[in-house]
């Protein structure tokens, strides 16, 4: 048997166990995707998405998000506050629990949160541990509660260090650099395009951002929701009807949300959403809406003789043609695929949204024939173009097959497939040919 040198033994000192938070420092791709400038400014949403959390849960108003000149982020809200007594599980407070464990959080159901967009429970114990340091203060029970984190490690105990008559959260960080090698400076224009689309998503809170860099400043409020989120993507184009179609309807223990207008472009605008997170790659709801659509349009279509009994259905590229729409789904066990969170897989998600927006869509527009009979021709002539577009492509692709053969000059091509619609002439002479 041969002898094993040092460095070819293998047991269980050659296992290496990563402790805390360790694993997030060792492989922090692994919980926030890049160490980037992408990944920079996602510490940024990881904290500010517990904010809207609260907000979503009806316990916030305002979310402030100030860009420090020491190059740190200070993110705060007027929500309930992170809970500050011990924890029963892990003998420290909770909030050293929430920032310094993985997986701990209210948003596992029968927690804090019926619907959250952190469905992981990592986010404020990763940028704890990506930060060179951390500070959080909480407002809570009259009192002002602080402690601070250097590389996600408690530097002190939980203290109270004042009064308070308001409750909230404050998280201050700064990103570590020997992480975040390519930046760790924020970008304003983000900031201010992130928490734009919060303000639309969450109707009522207050979004704000302040640059303490370049004294910059922005503030969102929008009474109307997604609503207004349709009208600003329909900017500049010329709308079928001022009228925006909207929805918002719980099923079971799911809600959702719809809004829906047509322009008079060939382009179509759908964001769908899922908890307040953008899913790219559309899922289950975005499924659920397009069935819907295109079925009820057809129905609608046939039932008052926009279509003739002969002619086909319209297709979904047909009826999408100058579409713009807002999906927001809000569900406690949101399945996401992974956790950049691109595409929802809810199976039951589909059923809903297909309901909501068969029976309210349709709905709508037998109360507005004029706006139904726009968008049902709008789409009649997509199909027709669509039509049109194929025909003359068979007709390139079917000459391109010919060329090069000696056919006669005199002969004209047949553009039907249909046999009884064909028929060949055989003539004497030009003369006869013209009769």
């Amino acid at each position: 048997m041969a002898k094993q040198t040092k460095g070819q033994v293998y047991d269980g000192s050659q296992i290496q166990v990563l402790e805390g938070l360790e694993p997030v420092r060792k492989r922090p791709g692994m919980y926030i995707g890049s160490t980037g400038y992408d990944g920079v400014h996602h510490l940024i949403k990881e904290i500010a998405d517990n904010c809207i959390d609260e907000a979503i849960a009806g316990y916030a108003t305002r979310v402030e998000v100030t860009l420090l000149k020491d190059g740190g982020v200070r993110v705060a809200d007027d929500g309930r506050g992170i809970p500050v007594d011990k924890h029963p599980k892990t003998g420290k407070s909770t909030l050293e629990t929430v920032l310094t464990i993985l997986h701990a959080g209210g948003k596992f159901g029968g927690g804090g949160y019926k619907v959250s967009s952190g469905l992981h429970g990592v986010g404020s114990s990763v940028v704890n541990a990506l930060s060179t340091k951390m500070i959080a203060e909480v407002r809570k029970i009259g009192k002002v509660y602080r402690q601070e984190y250097a590389t996600g490690v408690p530097q002190s105990d939980i203290k109270a260090v004042g009064k308070s008559e308001t409750t909230g959260t404050t998280i201050t960080f700064y990103p570590d650099p020997t992480i975040f090698k390519e930046t760790v400076n924020f970008d304003y224009k983000w900031v201010v395009n992130y928490l734009r689309h919060q303000a639309y998503l969450t109707k009522g809170v207050y979004t704000s951002v302040v640059d303490e860099r370049t004294g910059d400043r922005k503030a969102f409020y929008f009474e109307g929701g997604i609503q207004s989120y349709v009208k600003n993507l329909n900017i500049g184009k010329d709308v079928l009807s001022d009228d925006i179609f909207y929805v918002e309807k719980q099923v079971e223990d799911c809600m959702v949300e719809i809004a829906v207008q047509y322009n008079d472009t060939y382009a179509e605008t759908v964001k769908p959403f899922a908890n307040n997170v953008l899913t790219p790659d559309g899922g289950t709801h975005l499924v659920g809406f397009r069935a819907a659509l295109t079925r009820v349009i057809n129905d609608y279509a046939r039932k008052n003789g926009l279509l003739k009994e002969k002619e086909d259905n319209l297709t979904g590229d047909d009826i999408r043609e100058g579409l713009t729409a807002v999906i927001l789904v809000k569900l406690p066990d949101p399945q996401f695929e992974g956790q950049t969170k691109n595409k929802l897989g809810n199976p039951e998600m589909r059923r809903y949204v297909d309901q909501v927006m068969s029976e309210y869509f349709a709905y709508y527009l037998e109360e507005n024939p004029a706006t139904a009979k726009k968008v049902v021709g709008k789409a009649t002539l997509a199909a027709r173009a669509r039509k049109a577009a194929r025909a003359a492509r068979d007709n390139v692709i079917r000459k391109g097959a010919f060329e090069g053969l000696n056919l006669p000059s005199k002969l004209t091509d047949c553009s039907s497939r249909n046999r009884k619609d064909c028929e060949l002439f055989i003539v004497e002479g030009n003369s006869a040919a013209g009769s």
